[in-house]
């Protein structure tokens, strides 16, 4: 993603364009279709929207691969980011009207984020279109993660410039391709208030323990008087040293363990094998207290 999205993390809210504000496409101009992939065939992903031809060198040529920031995806990436945030913040707005601005801040950044929009790109076919694509791929993950989310932005800016009414195209097209994770979203209870005590309850005992950790600083939202806390929860004992079991997020450090403690509840069948480790013991420790009790009682 752009230098923007670097800051993200740290930023509530930012002024987006307005699809009112854009270059509009040659009337005259060509458009190549959009290659058609396997789970697109199967209807497993939304159609790509086609983008004019004027756009394709752009999309697919990343900045080391030409002369001028103007001859890669450069800035089609920089204005595709900003309508990404637009469409997405539009989107989980009308469909989560439950959620509060800071829940639909973590929303938003899950279906923006490159590991989600990389993974698109792979998905799609774009990664493979890429000029240099080969020579690309040997750069660090992290390097090659973030030219897969920037050409999926890229892709974007070009689908919004090349059609009369593209942010509608856009806008139709990615509202599909999110639909699964915003209904999973929606779907998804909130994490019990209980989940602490729950998980206490189940694998706690005699010297064992169970840790909360802060995996990160907190991100700020600017602007919205919120903090995004992630909290990651291990165990120490039987048998296992600083295990981790799950990670959780909220508003708050306590909302983000009781999340974490819920996710390390659903861990299967990691807390399976804890709770029968656990559940073990303590037969055992009751079957030799109840013998020893009855040499006892015998030599009374």
């Amino acid at each position: 993603m752009s230098h923007i999205n670097k800051k993200r993390k740290h930023e509530g809210s930012r002024t987006s364009p307005s699809h009112k504000f854009r270059d509009g496409p040659n009337s005259n101009s060509r458009q190549s279709p959009a290659i058609p992939t396997p789970l697109v065939q199967d209807g497993l992903l939304p159609p790509l929207p086609s983008i004019g031809d004027q756009y394709r060198g752009d999309v697919f040529t990343h900045p080391s691969s030409a002369g001028s920031s103007h001859a890669s995806y450069d800035r089609l990436e920089f204005l595709g980011d900003a309508y990404l945030e637009l469409i997405a913040s539009q989107l989980i707005f009308e469909r989560l009207p439950d959620l509060s601005a800071g829940r639909m801040s973590q929303v938003r950044e899950s279906i923006v984020k490159n590991e989600t929009i990389g993974q698109y790109s792979v998905l799609y076919g774009l990664d493979r279109q890429l000029k240099d694509s080969n020579r690309l791929r040997n750069e660090s993950p992290n390097a090659w993660l973030k030219i897969k989310g920037d050409v999926f932005e890229a892709y974007v800016a070009a689908v919004v410039l090349s059609h009369a009414d593209g942010f509608s195209v856009a806008k139709k097209w990615l509202t599909q391709l999110w639909e699964p994770k915003l209904e999973a979203v929606s779907a998804k209870p909130a994490p019990s208030t209980k989940s602490k005590e729950e998980l206490a309850r189940k694998i706690l005992g005699k010297d064992v323990k169970v840790i909360y950790t802060d995996e990160r600083e907190p991100v700020i939202h600017y602007g919205q008087g919120t903090e995004t806390y992630s909290i990651g929860v291990y165990l120490t004992g039987w048998g296992w040293e600083n295990q981790y079991l799950g990670s959780g997020k909220g508003l708050s450090r306590v909302a983000a363990g009781q999340a974490a403690a819920a996710a390390a509840l659903e861990n299967h069948p990691l807390i399976d094998e804890i709770v029968a480790k656990r559940a073990a013991f303590y037969a055992a420790k009751k079957n030799q207290n109840g013998a020893a009790q009855a040499q006892q009682d015998a030599e009374k």
